[in-house]
């Protein structure tokens, strides 16, 4: 553990030069205490870290001191080459940027570790597109990009339903979902999401912004599929499931639907079923819905979608009787 926690001392002061044990201590999850005694080992062992002394001082590496790879263990090196994406690196642009630093790394790592690359590359592939999905990139996607990398302020027309809409954004960050690219921006000083693909023109302003510091993307994007996905389910009916209906209806529905739904279940009847009370974007999207649960699902209420369903149920009637 405690040397896991000097190598990535040496890492940190390497990477951002000058940092203070209250900083080290923050990024390493240690007392203060802690730090200067592992700058100590360190300095015993060799590593030259420098102390600067004053109200702006904090421990630095001299004499450009860089730390080669040997340290990593044979899962660490094969993590790392998991943790690069090539497909949307090369939709974002960054390509070449992603193959120059695989082979500094490479090239930095120990004569056994040097298949890591190999290995992982034909052990695991991310596909991130859905199925029956066009795979093509926005066109807008790169110039987004460059923006985010830059901290470039932006002007930029976005289709908003059957209008074309202005803004100065400021891009903060891009997420893929399930295939598709947004992107997060601050306007006003309000954080928020757009579709990549309904940009129509992106233009670099010449101003640059300041990022607020305190800015945490994945729970900023956590809050907000989550709170996306509760905003549309504005209606709400009422079925009986199955056994076999319960464990269909994740597949069914959208996921806080479904958890909503099996949260609000009775207690079963003397067959096995249950009644719930499942949140729904709509009737008609109900009913596309709970068709795909077949005879594992009855609505109970509303009277019209119970309706809907009978028929659907006639007709299937009708054709294979």
């Amino acid at each position: 553990m405690r040397a896991a926690r000097l190598i990535s001392l040496v890492l940190l002061l390497q990477s951002r030069g000058r940092m203070t044990a209250a900083e080290l201590a923050r990024e390493l999850e240690v007392s203060e205490r802690t730090v200067y005694r592992d700058v100590l080992a360190l300095a015993a062992a060799g590593v030259p870290v420098y102390a600067d002394r004053g109200r702006a001082g904090g421990y630095r590496l001299v004499g450009g001191y860089r730390t080669r790879l040997t340290g990593l263990s044979r899962a660490e090196a094969e993590a790392l080459f998991l943790s690069g994406v090539p497909g949307p690196l090369r939709e974002m642009g960054l390509a070449e940027a992603l193959a120059a630093a695989r082979l500094k790394v490479l090239a930095a790592l120990p004569p056994q570790l040097r298949d890591a690359s190999a290995r992982a590359a034909q052990r695991f592939h991310l596909d991130v597109p859905g199925w029956f999905r066009a795979a093509d990139p926005p066109p807008l996607l790169g110039a987004l990009a460059r923006a985010v990398w830059g901290d470039r302020t932006v002007s930029a027309r976005y289709r908003r339903g059957d209008r074309v809409v202005t803004r100065t954004l400021e891009p903060y960050a891009l997420v893929l979902k399930n295939g598709v690219w947004y992107l997060v921006a601050r306007v006003s000083d309000d954080f928020r999401v757009y579709r990549v693909d309904r940009f129509t023109q992106v233009e670099h302003r010449a101003e640059g912004f300041e990022r607020d510091e305190g800015f945490d993307l994945a729970a900023f994007w956590a809050t907000r599929a989550e709170g996306f996905e509760r905003s549309i389910l504005t209606a709400q009916v009422t079925v009986r499931l199955s056994p076999a209906g319960r464990r269909m209806l994740p597949y069914a529905v959208e996921r806080v639907a479904a958890e909503e739904a099996l949260a609000s279940a009775g207690e079963p009847d003397g067959q096995g079923w249950v009644t719930v009370r499942l949140p729904v974007e709509s009737l008609d999207v109900a009913y596309d819905e709970l068709l795909r649960l077949g005879p594992e699902a009855e609505v109970l209420d509303p009277p019209e979608l119970r309706a809907r369903m009978a028929e659907a149920a006639a007709r299937f009637n009708a054709l294979y009787r």
